[in-house]
């Protein structure tokens, strides 16, 4: 597995990675070509077999459908790439914030 681009929080993954690309398009609605262009520009990435082959997980799948749902809103890839990258950084903010609240003497 690489790394994910500088300023990106690598995604969580929601158990295991179980969808061949053919099926993960298919859950996703979108193309195969779509999915390894996302995975070209950096907005997703895959679990990849000793052999190579891309496999997807449950939260990869969710990812891909709101890569679709900011597209639909008219965004362009880089505009999407923004997006994930700045609810990302909101998420470690929420998180440190909720831990800082619940340390104690806070």
């Amino acid at each position: 597995m690489t790394e994910p681009p500088a300023g990106r929080a690598p995604q969580p993954r929601a158990g295991r990675a179980l969808y061949a690309i053919s099926v993960a398009a298919e859950l996703a609605g979108t193309g195969q070509q779509n999915i390894r262009l996302y995975e070209t520009r950096g907005l997703l990435t895959p679990v990849r077999t000793a052999g190579g082959t891309r496999q997807y997980s449950d939260s990869d799948i969710a990812l891909l459908l709101h890569i679709g749902e900011l597209l639909a809103e008219g965004l362009n890839l880089a505009g999407v790439s923004k997006v994930l990258e700045l609810e990302a950084a909101n998420a470690k903010l929420l998180r440190a914030l909720k831990r800082a609240r619940s340390a104690p003497g806070s």
